[in-house]
């Protein structure tokens, strides 16, 4: 094994810790793996004598290159950071493996990346490396051009919007009740039922695709949210239970074609949040196991 075997085999075993980092910083899967693929070339192209601690970095170069992957989306975006559905993690689930369920509801949810999504560059940097990542503010400073007690600042104004973020249920098995009233009453078209399993003040974010790259529909009340579900009810005949994000979500699944991905946050037995992706090409690029 040469030099770079060596190097490329090192490199592999961190790949699930940088596709993580780049994934709560970009909320797009697509794009993680992309930051993920910019940081191996950098580190192919590096003298690696001088680096004591590959790990670290690998995540302080990853974290740049999200950074400016943010910085240069947020210059040329035209809908607003909060009507945004970030790419979903899916795994299909039969329900059948509670501990399992309770494992994977370990990921971050789909509310959290959203609000994660309306932080400045900056801001999100040291809030997902601090908080999610145990990385001091001695190693994030340098990235974002701050010192120390300024990096602290940033992640201190994050966490201050973050708190207005829907804490939700985290146990998937006891969610699967909520999800599977709310997919009857899609499917039975019954617009009551679908308004008593909603939060009152409950929002949802779909993006079909119908409208330019990355943007989305946001629509909030039970009643107008109940009114926008009934128009996906078609899907409803296709859909199977899966797990989105580490919670219970719908997917619809026709001919082996993913159609669409429904995931949900639910508050106190209700549902506070809906996030659909219907874009097709978003939707291709997910992989997503046992699809027929």
């Amino acid at each position: 094994m040469n030099e770079n075997d060596v190097l490329a085999e090192q490199f592999e075993s961190h790949r699930p810790h940088l596709r993580a980092v780049a994934y709560r910083m970009l909320g797009s899967l697509s794009e993680a793996e992309d930051a993920v693929q910019e940081s191996w070339l950098r580190l192919s192209r590096t003298d690696t004598d001088s680096v004591e601690n590959l790990g670290g970095w690998l995540t302080t170069v990853v974290a740049r290159v999200c950074l400016n992957m943010l910085q240069s989306r947020r210059s040329r975006r035209e809908d607003p950071l909060d009507a945004a559905v970030p790419d979903p993690i899916v795994t299909l689930s039969d329900g059948s493996d509670p501990e399992q369920e309770a494992v994977l509801a370990d990921s971050v949810g789909l509310a959290l990346l959203v609000v994660l999504g309306t932080l400045g560059p900056s801001e999100r940097l040291a809030f997902v490396l601090h908080d999610m990542f145990a990385v001091p503010f001695e190693d994030i400073a340098p990235i974002v051009e701050r010192s120390p007690a300024a990096a602290r600042q940033l992640a201190s104004r994050a966490r201050r919007r973050l708190q207005g973020a829907p804490v939700p249920d985290t146990d998937p098995v006891r969610q699967r009740p909520v999800v599977d009233a709310f997919l009857a009453a899609a499917r039975g078209g019954d617009f009551d039922a679908l308004v008593s399993v909603l939060d009152p003040d409950v929002v949802l974010r779909a993006d079909t695709g119908a409208l330019p790259a990355g943007a989305s529909t946001m629509v909030r009340g039970a009643e107008s949210v109940a009114g926008r579900v009934l128009g996906f009810a078609r899907l409803a005949r296709f859909a199977h239970p899966a797990l989105v994000n580490g919670a219970a979500g719908v997917v619809a699944i026709s001919e082996g074609q993913l159609l669409s991905v429904l995931g949900v946050t639910i508050r106190q037995g209700m549902i506070v949040e809906i996030d659909i992706l219907a874009d097709r090409e978003r939707l291709a690029g997910l992989v997503v196991e046992n699809l027929d």
